[in-house]
């Protein structure tokens, strides 16, 4: 397995935040996003996971809610990777992923669009 720090892995996803156009980083709302070593054990090789009501789904409802959730697993993306570039690559497309269903975008249309 390819060796990281949990302090390098964060900062890679800060990066990929940080190449988020800013017109789209304008319009996410009440989200947060998280860096955690593993996954639930039922689900080992997910490399993140978004957590919350998508902004397509929000209505008059929704307010004083908990911020969503998105969260970046750093294990099992180090396991699936071969290099540092492999991490960066992989660490960038996960997190538009989750950013996607954020904004309501399903895994089939991501997988059309490259980030599956």
């Amino acid at each position: 397995m390819l060796e990281m720090t949990r302090e390098e892995f964060e900062e890679l996803v800060a990066e990929a935040l940080d190449r988020i156009p800013p017109e789209l980083t304008r319009l996410m709302d009440n989200v947060a996003v998280f860096v955690e070593d593993e996954p639930a054990a039922d689900d080992p090789d997910l490399l993140g996971l978004y957590e919350g009501t998508p902004l397509t789904d929000r209505g008059e409802w929704y307010a004083g809610v908990l911020p969503d959730r998105i969260t970046i697993y750093r294990g099992p993306t180090l396991r699936m990777s071969e290099s540092r570039e492999d991490v960066v690559a992989e660490t960038e497309i996960t997190v538009v992923h989750e950013i996607a269903h954020h904004f309501g975008i399903d895994d089939e249309r991501l997988h059309e669009l490259g980030y599956g």
